[in-house]
């Protein structure tokens, strides 16, 4: 059985969510609070936690650097404001999606099982040789090599400059479809459809999101990039290491 940890400090809100959870069919922990939330993530290992932005004494985007330094469980971060600031931060942090409150349950499940499956998926590409799934996308290699970025998909390793660069999940994968696409555009719907998947129920701005959080691991100057470039109105190119950034 899946587990979740739901991470909140309002009683009737947990309660009422971990009724919902388990009618479908989740294992459900909690935490009111951020210390209580680490302390349960070293010791149970949920699959997935589902964390409140407001939280007393630490707060929610403060908990999810924590988590992120000793686990890479997917993470949800929910938000009672709609501010896109929220999902913004909480993205730039580490979290794989998030949601704003007030939501309908059958959302948040589906949010909820997307970033499962996707974090499912992330061992696929090294447990199998097959072909891939789009023909016309080319087979991923052992490592993926542009001047002197160097993603190793292997040992899931990105070095820049010879320097050990570390990613999320979600940014690996991202690196590795523009890397492998190296040279053409790269459109919006074919990132959302290839890195983020089919059943993705989310905001498209997470890919801007993504994208400024890899311009600033590989980038000379993440405010002119050279590497990562934004073709208007299409989505992104990612620059070969011989030819001039357009």
């Amino acid at each position: 059985m899946t587990s979740v940890l739901v991470v909140d400090d309002e009683p009737s809100f947990t309660e009422a969510l971990s009724v919902g959870l388990r009618r479908e069919g989740f294992e459900v922990r909690t935490a009111a609070d951020g210390r209580a939330a680490l302390a349960e993530i070293s010791e149970s290992e949920p699959d997935l936690v589902l964390l409140d932005v407001m939280l007393p004494g630490m707060s929610g985007l403060d908990v999810c650097r924590e988590i992120r330094k000793q686990s890479r469980v997917p993470l949800i971060m929910v938000t009672a404001r709609a501010e896109e600031i929220d999902a913004v931060v909480g993205l730039e942090v580490g979290a794989d999606d998030y949601v704003a409150k007030p939501y309908r349950m059958r959302e948040l499940v589906a949010r909820m099982r997307a970033v499962l499956r996707r974090a499912s998926d992330q061992s696929l590409p090294s447990q199998s040789s097959g072909p891939p799934s789009q023909p016309s996308d080319p087979l991923p290699q052992p490592q993926l090599i542009e001047g002197d970025v160097v993603l190793d998909i292997d040992r899931h390793e990105l070095r820049v400059r010879g320097e050990l660069v570390s990613l999320a999940l979600r940014e690996f994968e991202l690196l590795a479809y523009l890397l492998s696409h190296a040279g053409r555009v790269v459109t919006r719907d074919s990132l959302m459809q290839n890195v983020w998947g089919y059943d993705y129920v989310g905001d498209t701005k997470t890919i801007d999101v993504h994208v400024k959080r890899l311009r600033a691991k590989i980038e000379d100057d993440p405010s002119s990039p050279k590497r990562i470039t934004t073709i208007r109105g299409l989505g992104y190119r990612y620059e070969r290491a011989s030819s001039p950034a357009a």
